[in-house]
């Protein structure tokens, strides 16, 4: 079982709140820990809008093709493989950007579709992954 099912909060503001409790109560650092965490979190749920595709690009997915994957996605979308960061079609349905590690070494490539978690991704079960959300 992925260490990323185990850990994988409902939200990231509510992740990052209980990071900065657990902050808060360790090394007494205010509610300011808080505040950016959540402006954030907010900042981050503007951004990810309609469908946002994570690729995971650290060794052990990039040595099982997650490098083709990701540029399968992108050409599929009409979006630029070669640009940082993430990248997002002009109706803004779909994004697409590489993520550090997924925690699902042994199973690469994986990716996340919004917060579902799919591993030993092919392009056609990328594609398969893209339209199911399409519904």
């Amino acid at each position: 079982e992925p260490l990323a099912n185990f850990i994988k909060p409902k939200s990231l503001a509510e992740h990052l709140g209980q990071e900065a409790q657990f902050g808060r109560e360790r090394i007494d650092l205010g509610p300011t820990v808080q505040s950016v965490g959540y402006e954030q979190a907010k900042y981050q749920h503007n951004e990810r809008r309609g469908q946002h595709q994570r690729v995971c690009r650290t060794l052990s997915c990039a040595l099982a093709g997650s490098g083709r994957l990701h540029r399968h996605i992108c050409e599929r979308l009409g979006l630029d493989a070669g640009a940082p960061g993430l990248q997002r079609t002009k109706d803004g349905k779909y994004g697409v950007e590489y993520a550090e590690c997924l925690a699902s070494c042994g199973t690469g490539p994986v990716m996340m579709c919004n917060d579902d978690f799919y591993e030993s991704v092919t392009n056609d079960g990328a594609d398969e992954i893209l339209e199911k959300y399409d519904e």
